[in-house]
């Protein structure tokens, strides 16, 4: 293929390939050629340019396939383009000549088509340079055309079509003569004619003016024709063409119409009445019409009605929406006259009505719903509302008239209900588009919505009482808010009305309809309504036999109400069970006797309500297995079963009855066996095992039954075919735009769609499709769907013998019938066998010989049957039927027979059926083994090829597809003989065959799969698949059918996932978005096939999954090079992000929007931080749409605002006045764009720290202009989040508020440089609040106002404002809300569920919670600030106000809260008791939740509960547990049975002690933790587990729990095995921390515990003998701590826990020996480290927990972990400092041998002894037992050496072997060559010598001093180089004088004479001090203040030493001169510093 790629075609190597591979080698040439050509500089061309057009020509001479002529004609004109055009002529006379030619052999005609399309293509190319001889060209064409086939008619169209594009106005001459021609083939027998001759057409009307003047007329009547069996297609192109000339002629301006008085402007009106003629009348003529009429002959074909619709929505398409809206009053009502009175030939009968009304709700939710913005929607929605009052008051004249017997007749009322449907259907959907935005639409008066809504529910028809309360649904979906009064309202007007047939079933209806509507609404109904309805529905039963008028009506809406009732779900239901239960025991009889007696009863009136009765029964119970199966316990179904035993028995006996009482109970008796069967499928077969045989009688008669309908094979067979096979059989079983319409079309003549009134108990299922109507069958259909899913579960079930009876039975009618109704039987039977193989091979059940013998027959008669659908479903059943039988000869011997079958046949129909069976078998058996792959593979290449018949082609490919896709690995070695039949195919084959095209797609798609990431390799043969497999591709892509694209682009999406270099992105790019945004400025035309607009878009996710940014920028290119600069300016400016967002807000499709939504997500995943201002500019575009509305909200929040302080709404809403590329986006779109603002905050957080931080942020920004970052966009972000929290849309504005959290979180602590002190979030305050205020007005739902709660207190706690009057206006919102909620669970809005209240509740206490929680913290950091800074005035003034205040603002509202809070958590603590503790829960529920509602309360409860205990917590702790207003006499809140501890109770009983009440209080709180500390689950936040350790830790703060607590020994134990288990099971440290802290708490008062136990005790007996007195603390006096029994050893398990997991080396398991093994120490994270000193913190406290025997049982085991963290972490740290782990395992060293035990004399001597072997141990570290240690840091271990022997008794360290030990490691260190390491030790020795006990502090003096003496005198001679050396004298200087000051008196002049002249012979002379460095400078003066101090101290020494050497005195005086001189100069300054330095070293070895 690479020899292809040259600008001449490479003939030598063509001629070489055999013919496949020459065609493709030919093509490949071309589509490189194309390429080419544009990049090849002009005199290179013009150069080759003969020779080009030679090969050129020679190909077209070789008849080329479809494909290749199209490129070979395309290159042709380009090369004319760009080359020289002199010999163009010469190639037009060939191409001509070509065309004359008499030559009319087959193997011609690809030469003359190729001709044919040269000719359009150089004329559309070259355009006018040609008009001197086009009129001979399209002579010669046109008179072709009269000879041609349909191939040749089709191209000879398409051809015209170019040649006008071309010419444009200068074809003019010859528009007639195309015009003529185009008519002729528009209704052409060929489909593919009929399209392309529209395609003609419609590029004709551009210039022929004549089309859209004086021949307006016929053109429609002409469309009207060609529509007539039309296929999609046809209906599509010339719905187009009939839209597009209408539209022109309405707005067309006439030229020169003065000259031309012929031409006139056409109005709009007469349009119309075309259109409508076509709609009502069809194609014929005006007479043929009246004689029809006269006949009364059928009405208007389907095809025709349905193309009318389409051609409707194009006219107005095309028009736009702005025209919609000019003209909207005109055009509803015309479109609603099509339905009307006038026009009764539409709707003569139910069947043609249901279609046209749904032709008519089609053109109103495409052109009303599709083309206008909101506002233009809400006027629409009123202008129906106009036309339904004008409707009603119609019908109320006619039914007021006073004769009603004459007056009423049937016709009035038929005359305006079609209308009345219609206009209700679309106002219903309207509204459910609008959502809550409809909220001002339904408020306004003037229009009174709802009245005419409610009003209509009363109409005579049953229709619009239905379309009445669908739209009162509708509307209760979209406004949630409305459901509960208009529930209200229908029970009101049904029990006024309850003797009015027609409201009884009119407002039933509505009730019905109202209650499937709260499933849609998240906050429900009151729980209330359940029990009314119930109450209704059983009235309306019992009464219904009173008054034989209603009876029926009564019955029906009484169970229809009970029926709907169900879907509220267990929670409602389970009260009412009982009673439903029993009136279903009732309305069957109890035994067979009775039914025979009630057989010779009655007459049909009382049948009929009978039958009603029954099945409504029968429905109820349906309803409610399928909506409260949590209630379906054995008991109930026990109660449910016996009625049923009599239901089957009634249907056997129907037939009998049907006789006796005559046709008028056909429709019931229908009915109830469809009601029972649909029952029977939910139950399990073994309930009704007794009547399985009767059953499957009636089955096997309903079945075969003679009266059946004609075959509606389009109802219940495409549910038992694959879904990819339905693909090959029509379009119309694809989902499209149209299905809504062309459903009808499937359904055959005779049919009816499915309409509301055919079941009225769908009204309250939840719909499939949405939020459109539901749509059932008629019974007669929808009872032989449910039949022949009934058989399968029934036949599966009875034995073999009943199995092969009931089959031959079924055979045999088939036999029997004879025709059409043959059709039918064998239609029914082949749906209820699939349904039994389908059942078994589910069950996992098998079949005997027998059965499958009859079975095989069956499905081998239907194999074969005419009706595709029949034979796709038989293949189907064919393989299940192998899948069950499960055995390879079975599966051999199935297989073989379609071979068998396949060779002989010649038919279409087995060939057909045969292959699909094939396909099927490999389906479900992954292969039928290799042997067979190759035959089958075989038989299918040669049907593939039988070009004689494209139907079988299309079956055998698409069947070979599904072998290639089963085959998988095994299909490898016929890989490439299938690539090569597939090109050759899709070069070969005729573009009119689209459905081939499809299928050879599918192949090349499974293959594409098979071979996978194979495709990436690089060996040749790889290559030529990779070729073949792109090339494959691009024919497909060029294809005009939509559904081939469709495929091409599946294609290339697999080849980019396995192979994603080698397709090329740009061309993939760029093709998508063709197809995606074409004709964008046509909204419903962007593709009209949903199908291909989902391939593109599925595409389009893989693509930016991996390469985002790529793809932008192709997009975006291609906008750029785009040749239509007005079309794609969008796309330009708004990139495909923008073009996509646009796509989303008018696309309808669900799985569409699902997909452009993710590939939006990805986009945005990928390039958001990158393309910043791009996200937030659509963003920000598309939520500024809605600023109009917003503005308004905004100046009413503003007016109740105190004083001149208003919070500035205005500020948001003024916008520039540019249009926005987005024009009025609908709610969900917006709600979309918030969404993706918070999105771009979260994926910024990942991104560049400068996103949150704006110093940083604008310095890099002066850098680099292009970078951009989030901060800087900040008033867009608060601006957005503003808009959409301000909006109409309830979703909106929770998406609003939630945006504006998320600004808050991430911005609250960002500091605003220009103002420090002040943070950037603080300027727009005034917003935040205009923003949360509309959030808390009485209207506003629950679920708003608990978000706006949140972000309330998010808002105050992010501690952005300090001023206190600003915090007052966020926190007037809360209090607001509080005292809303102070009334409790009673009095809040009566609306919604009383969930909703407690979310409310719940939300507003967990606010206030976190305000108070924050204000607390602030308070107490407040106070520690204080008691820190050191000048107190100052920092009161600069000391933020709001710390305090915001508490005081607190308080205030704190007493409330308290109690609010407690009762809360008193109600989370009953409802999450298990569940065997039900029964003691109080029966009317807790303060904020009621019984029934617990289930979806404890939802909300569980949001909240921890941050209100906090509170709680918190709150206890500051009163203290002394509450200031005791006593349940002065609280403001009624009391509530479970108010804490204020219960009052009725007996009279004794008020609780305060005692008992704390009592209450600590055990509901510490309950509560430890219940959910317990069992924490995987799913609970870190913050619920933080806020509950906080409450712990602020509970144990204050001494009375302390005191609980620790008297309490297994609580004690119990809380730290539960904080165990927390610190095991989680592993953030921050709750570990907060673990420790509450264990170190729980010792605390431990510890209290046991010392006010031993100081009582002292006091107690102080008179006696000290030794009597009892041991207090553990281990008694044993000294043994039980497990399990012991707080000291839980601990201890605990606190080794965390250290262990920090250092594992403490283990010695882990290290193996108890000896240690040599490891290096290691430095820990921080929180690591803040862990270990938490638990080392803990270790030490223990001690004092334990009796004097006890705490010598622990001993060991602290002082081991202990050492072992210093030693594990003592890391040399620069400049000596010690680690922090180090730091704390010496505090906790300390602790343990200062404590009291050491001293007490049981456990002295043991102490002793222990802490000797600690101080050995802590000596082995220098030099362990095996090896070096070298990494140890020496000043922590001597550190550790010295706290030991400062903090123990003399007689721990003076035992002789340590004490010299210990000597040595000071020596050793003094000598050490690191001067760090120096200083240290003489800082430690400096503590040592100032010991007050002598005995310690001698013998190191004695060791040690010389050397430090010498040390200093070694400096001296060489001067001190560095800082720290300079520290080492300094600090040998102190040691020494801190020697002077512990020397006796005798001694100490000898010390002195010893110092000073060391200090003199640092000091420098004033020509020293002038060069001296900083380090000789400061020692001098350190040296010379030393002196100044000790001379007057020991003045006596000081004079005889300087008396005695006068050198040295000389050096003195010398240095105090220098020092005066340099003082006048200037103060040294380095001085300070480095006594600064010394100081802080002091600070930080402070532990000493």
């Amino acid at each position: 293929m690479e020899l292809a790629h040259s600008l001449l075609l490479n003939e030598e190597a063509s001629s070489q390939l055999g013919e496949v591979q020459k065609a493709e080698f030919i093509f490949e040439w071309l589509r490189y050629l194309e390429k080419l050509l544009l990049a090849t500089n002009r005199d290179d061309v013009r150069e080759k340019q003969k020779t080009l057009v030679e090969q050129l020509l020679s190909l077209l001479n070789s008849s080329p396939g479809p494909p290749t002529r199209k490129l070979l004609a395309q290159n042709l004109a380009i090369l004319y383009s760009i080359g020289d055009t002199f010999s163009v002529y010469e190639t037009i006379d060939k191409c001509n000549d070509l065309i004359r030619s008499k030559d009319d052999s087959p193997s011609y005609l690809p030469t003359k088509l190729a001709a044919v399309v040269c000719l359009g293509s150089l004329y559309k190319k070259l355009g006018r340079i040609l008009a001197n001889g086009f009129t001979d060209t399209v002579g010669n064409i046109l008179k072709a055309m009269k000879s041609a086939e349909s191939q040749g008619r089709y191209e000879i169209m398409l051809s015209l079509q170019s040649i006008l594009t071309g010419l444009g106005a200068a074809a003019a001459p010859c528009h007639r003569d195309i015009y003529k021609a185009a008519r002729s083939c528009l209704t052409d027998r060929s489909m593919a004619v009929r399209c392309a001759a529209a395609k003609c057409l419609l590029e004709l009307q551009n210039e022929a003016a004549f089309m859209w003047s004086t021949d307006l007329d016929s053109v429609a009547t002409l469309c009207f024709k060609s529509f007539e069996g039309s296929n999609y297609d046809v209906r599509i192109s010339v719905s187009e063409l009939l839209g597009t000339v209408l539209a022109k002629a309405v707005v067309a301006k006439h030229p020169g119409a003065a000259s031309r008085q012929s031409a006139r402007r056409v109005s709009l009106e007469e349009v119309l009445e075309l259109l409508g003629a076509g709609f009502l009348r069809g194609s014929s003529g005006f007479l043929r019409a009246s004689g029809d009429m006269l006949k009364g002959s059928s009405s208007v074909s389907r095809d025709v009605r349905v193309g009318v619709t389409q051609a409707y929505v194009v006219f107005v398409s095309t028009l736009g929406g702005a025209w919609l809206e000019k003209n909207l009053a005109v055009f509803l009502s015309h479109i609603l006259s099509l339905v009307s009175q006038s026009n009764p030939k539409a709707t003569q009968t139910q069947i043609d009505a249901v279609c046209c009304r749904r032709c008519v709700s089609f053109i109103l939710r495409a052109t009303i719903g599709g083309l206008l913005g909101e506002k233009a929607q809400a006027a629409a929605a009123k202008d129906i509302c106009q036309a339904v009052w004008k409707l009603k008051r119609v019908m109320d004249a006619v039914l007021s008239d006073g004769n009603l017997e004459t007056r009423l007749s049937s016709m009035d009322v038929a005359a305006s209900q079609h209308m009345l449907v219609c206009a209700l259907q679309e106002l219903g959907n309207l509204i459910h588009s609008l959502g809550t935005t409809a909220a001002p639409l339904l408020q306004d008066a003037s229009t009174g919505l709802l009245d005419s809504v409610i009003s209509v529910v009363l109409h005579p028809s049953i229709s619009v009482r239905l379309a009445a309360a669908w739209c009162l649904h509708c509307i209760a979906v979209a406004l949630p808010s409305y459901l509960t009064p208009l529930l209200d309202r229908c029970l009101e007007r049904l029990t006024i009305l309850k003797s009015s047939p027609e409201a009884v079933t009119g407002f039933g209806f509505a009730v019905a309809a109202l209650l499937g509507a709260v499933t849609h609404c998240p906050l429900g109904i009151p729980h209330g309504k359940g029990k009314i309805i119930m109450t209704l529905a059983e009235d309306l039963l019992c009464s219904a036999a009173q008054n034989s008028r209603l009876s029926l009506q009564r019955t029906q809406a009484g169970w229809l109400l009970i029926a709907a009732l169900m879907t509220l779900g267990p929670a409602v239901v389970s009260q009412h069970l009982a009673r439903v239960l029993l009136l279903w025991k009732c309305v069957f009889p109890v035994s067979p006797k009775d039914l025979e007696t009630e057989k010779s009863r009655g007459d049909s009136f009382t049948w009929q309500v009978t039958l009603e009765g029954r099945a409504g029964a029968l429905c109820a119970i349906k309803s409610f297995i399928s909506h409260c199966g949590d209630l379906l316990s054995e008991e109930v179904i026990q109660r449910l079963l016996p009625p049923l035993p009599c239901a089957v028995d009634l249907l056997t006996q129907l037939s009998s009855i049907l006789k006796t009482y005559g046709s008028s109970l056909k429709t019931p008796s229908v009915v109830y066996r469809q009601r029972l069967y649909e029952l029977l499928i939910l139950l399990p077969p073994e309930t009704y095992k007794g009547n399985l045989c009767a059953i499957l009688k009636e089955l096997a008669a309903e079945l075969t039954a003679p009266d059946t309908q004609a075959a509606a094979s389009t109802c219940f067979l495409p549910a038992l075919c694959h879904p990819d096979d339905l693909l090959i059989l029509s379009p119309l079983l694809q989902e499209t735009d149209h299905r809504f319409i062309e459903e009808q079309l499937l359904l055959g003549n005779g049919v009816a769609c499915g309409s509301l009134e055919y079941d009225p108990y769908s009204i309250y299922e939840k719909d499939v499709g949405g939020d459109s109507v539901p749509k059932p069958l008629p019974p007669a259909l929808s009872v032989i769907s449910s039949a022949s899913k009934l058989f399968g579960v029934v036949c599966a079930n009875v034995d073999e013998a009943q199995r092969v009876l009931i089959l031959e039975q079924l055979l045999n009618s088939i036999k029997h019938t004879k025709g059409a109704r043959q059709q039918t039987v064998q239609l029914h039977v082949v749906a209820a066998v699939s349904n039994l193989l389908k059942y078994v091979a589910g069950s996992k059940q098998s079949l005997g010989p027998e059965v499958r013998r009859l079975v095989l027959t069956l499905v081998l008669g239907a194999l074969e049957s005419p009706n595709p659908l029949l034979r796709c479903a038989a293949s189907e059943a064919w393989a299940r039927l192998a899948q069950v039988v499960d055995d390879g000869a079975f599966t051999a011997g199935l297989a073989q027979v379609s071979f068998d079958k396949l060779k002989s046949a010649r038919d279409v129909v087995t060939r057909t059926g045969h292959s699909l069976a094939l396909g099927s078998l490999h389906r479900y058996l992954g292969g039928i083994g290799p042997q067979h792959l190759s035959s089958c593979i075989g038989v299918l290449y040669t049907l593939s090829q039988d070009s004689t018949s494209p139907d079988v082609q299309t079956w055998a490919l698409h069947s070979l597809s599904l072998t290639i896709d089963s085959a998988g690995a095994l299909y490898h070695g016929h890989v490439e003989s299938t690539l090569s039949l597939i090109v050759m195919l899709l070069l070969n084959v005729p573009p009119t065959h689209a459905p081939v095209h499809q299928s050879l797609g599918r192949c090349l798609n499974a293959l594409i799969t098979t071979l996978g990431p194979e495709l990436q390799g690089n060996s040749t043969s790889v290559s030529a698949l990779r070729t073949s497999c792109l090339l494959g591709c691009a024919v497909m892509q060029d294809h005009p059918g939509c559904l081939v694209q469709a495929q091409a682009i599946s294609c290339l999406q697999q080849l980019h996932m396995f192979a994603p270099r080698h397709v090329n992105l740009s061309s993939l790019v760029s093709c998508l978005c063709e197809i995606l945004l074409d004709n964008s400025v046509l909204v419903n035309l962007c593709s009209p096939y949903l199908l291909l607009r989902r391939a593109v878009l599925a595409c389009l996710r893989q693509l930016v999954q991996r390469e985002a940014a790529e793809v932008s920028e192709h997009a975006v290119m291609l906008a750029r090079d785009g040749r239509d600069p007005a079309a794609d300016a969008n796309l330009r400016e708004v990139g495909l992000e923008g073009a996509l967002l646009a796509l989303l807000d008018r696309e309808t499709d669900e799985s569409l929007c699902r997909d452009i939504r993710e590939t939006l997500h990805h986009m945005l995943t990928s390039m958001a931080v990158e393309k910043l201002s791009l996200w937030l500019k659509l963003c920000k575009d598309v939520l500024a749409a809605s600023a109009d509305f917003t503005a308004v909200t905004c100046v009413d929040t503003m007016q109740e605002e105190e004083g001149d302080r208003g919070d500035d709404a205005s500020v948001l809403t003024r916008g520039d006045d540019r249009p926005h590329p987005f024009s009025n986006p609908r709610w969900a779109t917006r709600v979309f764009a918030a969404d993706c603002v918070c999105r771009i905050i979260n994926q910024c957080e990942n991104a560049n720290g400068a996103h949150f931080d704006i110093a940083l942020a604008q310095e890099m920004k002066k850098h680099d202009s292009r970078s951009d970052f989030l901060v800087l966009h900040l008033a867009d972000l608060i601006r957005m989040a503003f808009m959409a929290a301000t909006d109409h849309s309830d979703q909106l504005r929770l998406s609003g508020l939630d945006t504006l959290l998320v600004v808050i979180r991430q911005f609250a602590d960002i500091a605003e440089p220009e103002f420090p002190g002040h943070v950037i979030l603080e300027q727009y305050q005034a917003n935040v609040g205009a923003a949360l205020r509309p959030a808390f007005t009485s209207e506003t739902p629950p679920d708003i106002t608990a978000k706006a709660c949140q972000v309330c207190s998010a808002w105050i706690a992010s501690g952005v404002v300090s001023d206190l009057s600003d915090l007052r206006r966020v926190h007037q919102l809360l209090v607001s809300s509080l005292t809303k909620i102070q009334a409790g669970k009673e009095a809040l809005s009566q609306l919604y569920n009383e969930s909703a209240s407690t979310m409310e509740i719940l939300a507003v206490l967990k606010a206030w919670a976190e305000v108070y929680i924050i204000a607390v913290q602030r308070h107490k950091n407040h106070k520690q600030t204080l008691k820190t800074t050191i000048n107190s005035e100052d920092s009161m003034r600069s000391g933020s106000p709001s710390a305090a205040g915001l508490l005081d603002l607190v308080c205030t509202d704190l007493a409330t809260l308290s109690r609010l809070w407690l009762a809360a958590l008193q109600d989370f603590a009953l409802l999450t008791l298990p569940a065997e503790f039900a029964s003691q829960l109080p029966v009317e529920g807790g303060a904020f939740y009621t019984a029934e509602t617990s289930k979806n309360a404890t939802l909300h409860y569980h949001n909240s509960w921890a941050l209100i205990l906090h509170a709680a917590a918190l709150w206890l702790t500051s009163t203290g547990f002394a509450d200031p207003d005791e006593g349940g006499a002065n609280l403001s809140r009624p009391v509530t049975p479970t108010s804490m501890g204020q219960g009052s109770s009725s007996s009279g009983a004794a008020v609780k002690s305060p005692e008992d009440i704390y009592t209450d209080r600590f055990h509901l709180i510490l309950g509560i933790s430890v219940e959910f500390l317990c069992s924490l689950r995987s799913d609970a936040s870190v913050e619920s587990i933080t806020a509950c350790l906080h409450a712990l830790q602020a509970l144990l703060d204050v001494p009375w729990p302390r005191s609980r607590i620790g008297s309490d020994q297994d609580l004690g134990i119990e809380l730290l095995n539960v904080l165990h288990r927390v610190i095991v099971t989680r592993e953030s440290p921050a709750i570990q921390l907060a673990s420790l802290e509450v264990v170190r708490q729980i010792i605390c008062a431990a510890q209290e515990h046991v010392k006010e136990k031993r100081r009582s005790a002292e006091v107690d007996d102080g008179a006696s003998e000290k030794e009597t007195l009892p041991e207090f603390g553990e281990g008694k006096d044993t000294g043994g701590l039980v497990p399990g029994k012991s707080l000291v050893f839980a601990t201890l398990e605990l606190c080794v826990c965390i250290l262990v997991r920090q250092l594992p080396e403490l283990n010695p398991k882990l290290t193996g020996s108890p000896g240690v093994k040599a490891s290096k120490p290691k430095t820990l994270s921080e929180e690591g480290s803040r862990l270990v000193a938490a638990a080392l913190v803990i270790l030490a406290e223990l001690p004092a927990v334990c009796s004097p025997e006890g705490s010598i049982s622990i001993l060991p085991t602290i002082l081991y972990l202990a050492i072992g963290v210093l030693r594990e972490t003592a890391v040399k740290l620069p400049g000596g400092q010690l680690s922090s782990t180090v730091a704390a395992s010496l505090q906790a060293l300390k602790g343990i041998l200062t404590s009291p035990m050491a001293r007490a004399e049981k456990s002295h001597e043991a102490w002793t002894s222990l802490l000797q072997s600690a101080l050995a141990t802590v000596l082995d570290c220098w030099s362990p037992v095996d090896g070096a240690h070298p990494e140890l840091d020496e000043v922590s271990l001597l550190t550790a050496v010295t706290v030991f022997i400062l903090s123990t008794s003399p007689e721990v360290t003076a035992v002789p072997c340590l004490q010299n030990r210990c000597i040595e490691k000071f020596k050793a260190a003094l000598e050490s060559k690191d001067s760090v390491v120096q200083m240290k030790t003489c800082q430690l020795l400096h503590s040592i010598f100032q010991y007050p006990t002598p005995a310690t502090s001698y013998p190191y003096i004695y060791s040690l001093a010389s050397s430090i003496v010498e040390k200093l005198q070694e400096i001296d001679r060489r001067n001190p180089e560095d800082a720290t050396e300079l520290q080492l004298c300094q600090e040998g200087i102190k040691l020494l004088e801190a020697l002077v000051t512990v020397a006796e008196e005798e001694h100490r002049a000898q010390l002195v004479a010893c110092l000073l002249p060391i200090l003199v012979s640092f000091l420098l002379d004033e020509n020293a001090l002038g060069s001296a460095t900083s380090v000789t400078r400061s020692l001098h003066d350190f040296a010379l203040q030393n002196l100044m101090q000790i001379g007057p101290r020991y003045s006596s020494v000081f004079k005889s030493v300087m008396a005695s050497s006068p050198a040295l005195k000389a050096r003195l005086e010398a240095a105090v001169k220098g020092n005066q001189e340099s003082v006048r100069v200037g103060p040294p300054s380095k001085h300070a510093k480095s006594l600064a330095r010394t100081s802080s070293i002091q600070l930080k070895t402070s532990f000493l």
